[in-house]
């Protein structure tokens, strides 16, 4: 049923249990698994010193690549391969955007299950995918 799964990662519980459930569904399709983590621009947007944003860049990307590392591995110790994907921009876009180049047929992402008030004021990538993204979508949820 799906080819060619995309699954959202940001180091949080409810991203690894997402990551368990596309190991369990990559199974059982014979599918293709990836993983993303999305360094959020909006997080190191230009600002009055370069080398402060830097090295914030830097905090993030170390931050995506260990947590990529760690989830890949767990895949591969489940016994399937795996490609990760570290990318910076939108969040929710940037899923999409991936998911789409790759010719995923299922994106998986986590919900921490805000109130509305905290989508409001926050965002939610989980909501954006389901919002606009135009293929199969999976939310695992708190």
């Amino acid at each position: 049923m799906f080819n060619k799964i995309l699954t959202a990662v940001d180091g949080s519980e409810i991203s690894e249990r997402a990551v368990e459930k596309a190991v369990d569904l990559a199974k059982q399709n014979g599918a293709e698994l990836h993983l993303i983590y999305v360094i959020d621009a909006g997080f190191i947007s230009p600002g009055p010193g370069d080398s402060v944003r830097d090295l914030v860049h830097k905090r993030f990307e170390d931050e995506g690549r260990e947590t990529l590392d760690k989830l890949t591995l767990r895949v591969k110790e489940a016994g399937l391969s795996v490609e990760s994907h570290l990318e910076v921009g939108h969040a929710g876009n940037t899923i999409i955007k991936t998911a789409e180049d790759l010719g995923c047929d299922l994106i998986i992402v986590g919900s921490l299950g805000k109130s509305k008030l905290d989508r409001l004021l926050l965002g939610s990538v989980s909501s954006h995918v389901v919002n606009y993204a135009k293929t199969n979508i999976l939310v695992i949820r708190n």
